[in-house]
């Protein structure tokens, strides 16, 4: 690897995820959803609590896999369901070219990458927390007028894997997201 060269190129192509929108949000009129990057952070968050709440003894893997599983839309973008249905991105290919330069440094973050869908311990945590970020951005775009994002949260409550991912999915169904800072404000 050619430090700082190869390396500052890709955390600079990893920054290129602050632009990326989450496509999927527009198929119901989204015109301005999250980036991929913001999916990415909340998702590892998640995945920490995820991870802490199942008693898995390393939740900062859960939250370094996450932080990864994206990279590849840097170069191919954010592919919704629809999409997907008509074109067939190699997202492995995508990520090893993106890491080649990086000797074992790209070796690892590979294998970081390939974490995501393993069904091991790691990759369900880790999928179930992409999953309830998921949800609850779809609950929060419901409370902006959306109603087609119920649909979203139905779904993916059908897919996820943990107890502790159930329960914090079935909570969310009976909160309101938007009013989380109510009884905050200093009078």
């Amino acid at each position: 690897m050619r430090i700082p060269k190869d390396l500052c190129r890709f955390i600079c192509e990893l920054g290129h995820l602050k632009r990326i929108k989450h496509e999927g949000w527009r198929l119901f009129g989204v015109k301005d959803p999250e980036s991929v990057a913001e999916h990415s952070l909340r998702a590892a968050q998640i995945g920490y609590i995820l991870a802490k709440l199942e008693g898995y003894e390393k939740p900062e893997e859960i939250c370094t896999i996450l932080v990864f599983h994206d990279m590849a839309e840097c170069r191919i973008g954010d592919l919704h369901r629809v999409a997907k249905r008509y074109l067939d991105a190699d997202e492995k290919k995508v990520v090893m070219d993106q890491v080649k330069e990086l000797g074992d440094l790209g070796d690892d973050i590979l294998r970081i990458w390939q974490r995501m869908e393993t069904k091991d311990d790691a990759g369900i945590l880790a999928k179930d927390a992409d999953l309830l970020e998921m949800a609850f951005t779809a609950k929060e775009y419901m409370e902006e007028g959306f109603e087609q994002a119920k649909d979203w949260i139905e779904k993916i409550s059908k897919k996820l894997k943990t107890e502790s991912a159930k329960k914090l999915i079935e909570e969310l169904k009976r909160q309101r997201c938007l009013e989380w800072w109510q009884g905050l404000k200093k009078v």
